[in-house]
């Protein structure tokens, strides 16, 4: 049998050494995951065209805003998706799942957002089934992340349809954090009721936006928290 000179040993060394390193690597994300955001706005018969206008703008301004985009890019970017809610079966996606880790693509998703089209505007405000759908599509992000949030935003209470509280009982909200953006001018006042009956899970808080005009920086100050709470679990 011939021997094999030092060098050709070394050369097999090599490559098997870079073929064991790229089989480890088959199939793991190119990125670690911070955060999966998922953001619900609220667009019942109690939000005419005016305040959805402020909601959605809203939304994309904040979205877009440089202490938000350095938020999302110093943890390396974070997976966000966007779905409108009212009556017990209107729930329409407008942005799925899309990994956030530049300013282009977090600028074309802000976009998309704000001209995004309102499929309903004569439902009840169904707060419960918003709830169900919300943790069967955080189900549906494609990769593991350290945290999973829902992000729901609305004026008034539920009056339609199961309460959250049945909502938690039947859907898996397992390691999923619920905060709740509430928007201040409805009667009954919906504030302690998403404290009370929404806001659920490791760190839920509820931000307080004092009409749609506050809106904007109101989602701004409660994306900046619930971003920097996800970088500060990854390290």
């Amino acid at each position: 049998m011939r021997r094999m000179t030092k060098a050709a040993i070394k050369g097999r060394l090599c490559v098997g050494i870079w073929a064991l390193v790229g089989w480890l690597m088959i199939g793991l994300p190119a990125h670690a995951c911070s955060l999966a955001l998922l953001l619900a706005q609220d667009v019942s018969s109690s939000v005419d065209a005016g305040e959805h206008s402020f909601q959605s703008r809203g939304l994309a301004s904040a979205l877009t805003d440089p202490d938000v985009v350095a938020a999302i890019l110093m943890g390396g970017g974070i997976w966000i998706s966007a779905f409108e809610w009212s009556g017990r079966t209107n729930q329409i996606v407008h942005v799925d799942w899309t990994y956030l880790d530049s300013p282009a693509v977090i600028g074309r998703v802000a976009k998309t957002i704000a001209a995004a089209p309102r499929g309903h505007a004569d439902y009840p405000t169904s707060l419960g089934y918003a709830l169900g759908f919300a943790a069967v599509h955080m189900r549906k992000v494609p990769q593991r992340c350290a945290r999973q949030v829902v992000d729901v935003a609305g004026d008034g209470i539920n009056n339609e349809g199961f309460p959250p509280e049945a909502a938690y009982r039947a859907f898996d909200f397992t390691d999923i954090t619920v905060n709740g953006l509430v928007i201040k001018g409805s009667d009954p006042d919906p504030e302690a009721f998403y404290r009370e009956e929404v806001a659920k899970g490791a760190g839920s808080f509820v931000e307080v936006a004092y009409g749609y005009q506050d809106y904007a920086e109101a989602m701004k100050r409660k994306l900046i928290r619930e971003i920097s709470g996800a970088s500060l679990a990854m390290r």
